[in-house]
This record gives C-alpha cells, sequence and structure tokens, in this order.
C-alpha cells in the first residue's frame, strides 16, 4: 500500500500511501573536471558509503507504527516511548537513537532516507551481495563498478567542462570494485610514522622524469594528495571519545574524504567502506552494537557535512549496504542475512525530510520468504535519479552503460535540488 508522509510537515501530502517522508577505511575516489550548466557553473560531488556486513534497515530506521514490528523482535526492538526510544520522525517511522546528527539533518531538509529497498541480489552472500552492489548490474560476475563507468562517460549532459582529465583515486591499499574499470585510478594508503620528505620526492621524481614520465605524474600526485589528507585528516569533526577504535578510524577518513573532495583540484566522486555490520549476536535495540555502528556512521556523516564547509550545497551523500537482515531476531539476540534495508541520501541538495518507502508490512504473510523485509524499492533506482540530477546524465546511459540491464528500472525524480 502506497502512502505519502511528510514528518516535518513541509511537503503536500499526497493520497495513496507511499512514505514521501517520503573495519572503516577510505577506499577510493574520482578526480572530476567541474561541469558548467546553463544556468551557471555547477562543481558537484558525489561521495558513496558501503556500509559491509548488511545493515538492519529495521533496527536503524525501525517501523514503530508496524504492529508486527515488535513481535518479531521481543529482545531487540527499538521501543517507541522510553529512555532509549527512536527519535521521532512520522509517527510510523524512527531513527534508532544512534543517529542523532542525521536526525538533525533529515529535520533541516538536509536528509532523507529510503526504506525497503535492495538491489536486484537475492541471496544472502556478502561478498555476491557487494559485489552486485559494487558493479551495479544484476550478476555477481561483472569485474567493473559503477562509479568507475560513470567516471568515464562525464560529461554526459553536453556540458562545457574544463581540461582537466577524469582520473581515478584510491585512498586505501586497493581499489573497490565499485571504482574498478577503464577510467584512470591511483591509490593512497594513509601511513604511520614518518614518510618521504619533500626533496626526497623531488629527486625522485626528477629520475622518474627522465625514464617514466607517467610514474613521475603518478608519484607527485600521490605526494600532492599524501600532504592534503594528512592535513584533512587532523581536521574535520570532533571525534566521540566513548567511540572504539575502528569507529574512531573511519571518522577520520570521512574528515579525510572533507578535505580532499572540498579542495578546488581535489577529486568529485569518493567511496568509503564502513565494516562490521554483520550483527549475527547481541546487536541490541535503541543501545548496544548496532546503535554503537549507528553512532560512528553518525560522527561521520556529520563530519562530512561540516568539513565540506560551502562545498555541501553541491554535495551528495549516499549511504548503501548489500542487503538487510532477518525480521525475526535469532536465538543469540541478533540477525541473520536478510534482503530489504535502508539506505540514506544526504547533502546540502537534497530534497530532505522525506522518508521514502512503499512499505509491504512485517505481517507474516507480507515477509520476503518468510523471513525478510519484502524489497519494493529497487536500489538502483536512488542511484540513477542521484546521478542523473546531479551530473545530469542521460538515462539511457544510466541503462546501458552506468547500470546495465536496467532498461526497466527507473530514476527516482525529485531527489535533489
Amino acid at each position: 500500500m502506497l502512502h505519502g508522509h511528510d514528518p516535518f510537515g513541509r511537503f503536500a501530502q499526497p493520497s495513496r500511501r507511499l512514505f514521501l517522508a517520503g573495519v572503516g577505511s577510505l577506499t577510493a575516489s574520482v578526480m572530476l573536471p567541474r561541469l558548467a550548466s546553463a544556468a551557471g557553473t555547477r562543481d558537484p560531488r558525489l561521495v558513496v558509503i558501503v556500509l559491509r556486513g548488511a545493515l538492519d534497515g529495521l533496527g536503524a530506521v525501525p517501523p514503530v507504527g508496524d504492529p508486527h514490528y515488535a513481535g518479531l523482535r521481543p529482545d531487540i526492538a527499538v521501543e517507541a516511548e522510553g529512555e532509549h526510544a527512536v527519535l521521532p520522525l512520522d509517527g510510523f517511522f524512527g531513527l534508532n537513537p544512534g543517529l542523532t546528527r542525521l536526525h538533525a539533518m533529515v529535520a533541516r531538509g538536509e536528509a532523507l532516507i529510503v526504506h525497503a529497498a535492495a538491489t536486484p541480489y537475492r541471496q544472502r552472500s556478502h561478498f555476491q551481495g557487494q559485489d552486485v552492489l559494487e558493479n551495479g548490474s544484476p550478476r555477481p560476475d561483472l569485474a567493473t563498478g559503477w562509479l568507475n563507468r560513470l567516471a568515464g562517460i562525464l560529461p554526459a549532459g553536453g556540458q562545457q567542462i574544463s581540461a582537466t582529465p577524469v582520473r581515478g583515486l584510491g585512498i586505501g591499499a586497493t581499489v573497490p570494485l565499485i571504482l574498478r574499470g577503464p577510467a584512470p585510478t591511483v591509490t593512497w594508503t594513509p601511513t604511520e610514522g614518518d614518510t618521504a620528505r619533500a626533496d626526497t620526492i623531488e629527486r625522485l621524481a626528477a629520475l622518474y622524469a627522465a625514464r617514466d614520465p607517467a610514474l613521475e605524474a603518478a608519484l607527485v600526485a600521490g605526494a600532492d594528495l599524501d600532504q592534503l589528507a594528512a592535513q584533512t585528516m587532523a581536521g574535520g569533526t570532533t571525534i566521540d571519545a566513548t567511540l572504539d577504535r575502528a569507529q574512531r578510524t573511519f571518522v577520520q577518513l570521512a574528515n579525510a574524504t572533507a578535505g580532499l573532495i572540498a579542495a578546488d583540484d581535489g577529486p568529485r566522486i569518493a567511496a568509503i567502506s564502513y565494516d562490521g555490520w554483520d550483527t549475527h549476536a547481541n546487536e541490541g535495540g535503541g543501545t548496544g552494537r548496532l546503535a554503537r555502528l549507528l553512532a560512528g556512521l553518525d560522527v561521520a556523516l556529520d563530519g562530512l557535512r561540516t568539513g565540506l564547509g560551502p562545498v555541501w550545497s553541491e554535495t551528495a551523500v549516499l549511504v548503501v549496504t548489500e542487503f538487510g537482515r532477518t525480521a525475526r531476531e535469532n536465538g543469540t539476540d541478533g540477525t541473520d542475512h536478510g534482503t530489504g534495508t535502508t539506505a540514506f541520501l544526504l547533502g546540502g541538495r537534497v530534497k530532505g525530510g522525506r522518508i521514502i518507502a512503499d512499505w509491504p508490512g512485517l505481517a507474516e504473510a507480507d515477509l520476503f520468504e518468510n523471513r525478510d523485509l519484502k524489497p519494493t524499492l529497487d536500489l538502483r533506482s536512488l542511484c540513477k535519479g542521484v546521478i542523473a540530477e546531479l551530473f545530469d546524465v542521460p538515462e539511457r546511459l544510466l541503462s546501458e552503460v552506468v547500470f546495465p540491464e536496467s532498461a526497466g528500472v527507473r530514476p527516482m525524480r525529485g531527489l535533489l535540488t
């Protein structure tokens, strides 16, 4: 059943039941030229955060208004009222109390939530699920990523651009699948301890210039990124002392992402991985393992917003995961691999304050394979909509190149200003 609702009262109410109020590592970025539109110059940024391990959408955005929710999770349901109750949205959905900063962004109209969504993948292997999520196809065997293919076709909407070549930047030991492909990519890895002195880099660059100009260019670019990333990792949002080491690392790398993509000559597309979401045991509800993971994500998202400064107005941040988790809790106060889940979209251009969900219900007859939240929205539709509006990419290229074999999946519209 479809229903339209705006939890903050800014949007007209449609008559149908669509809810229109609707360990971490910085892995990769892509350098893009600036795009100029007819209305003026735009310099858009896209950040994709992949939550590896399968986010429990029913724990992150609990449907406390569904009469079957609490009964499926007697020990880990987030309560509608009480000390660790949901952060209210519209009376039906709420946010996990670990997401206080995101809740404020939704209230300000800078974030929206997509629920009961999934990729085309319907099995429950983390590896295959992540492959489908990152390669953008219905099959796990495609060896290139949709962000790389996006970089390869930009500019796609006929804008005038600078002469700066499109090139990929990976931050981490390897380039993730989402950015693998023919578009040029270079990697950068945060280091501990002493790094090479500037004069050493200059001598190496001079040596490479005489023998391999391409290698010399890569060395210089890497050194520049190393310096910029070191500066930005020291800034950004204040890191909560209650976060564990993995969470603090992710927050620091999100701070670095903000500094890198905010720079005039920095990357314009970034992908970040945040591991640890496989909550088979001790997941908890308003407190516990999931709430702590969400708190780390919450601080990192706020760090992106504050670190980007005025560039936030040109940025879209997508938070996605490979699949959801079972509707019922298991015997160890956790959840197992599922299907439908939640995604988030944030940014200064986002038409936020909404939850987008064609809610299937949690009655036993409504569950997917009698165990999971049934997916009713294709995650590719969200991704396509963001790309189309952010970079002016035609729908044909989205369906044939960026997300192959997806002609029947139409882009969501009206996501951005």
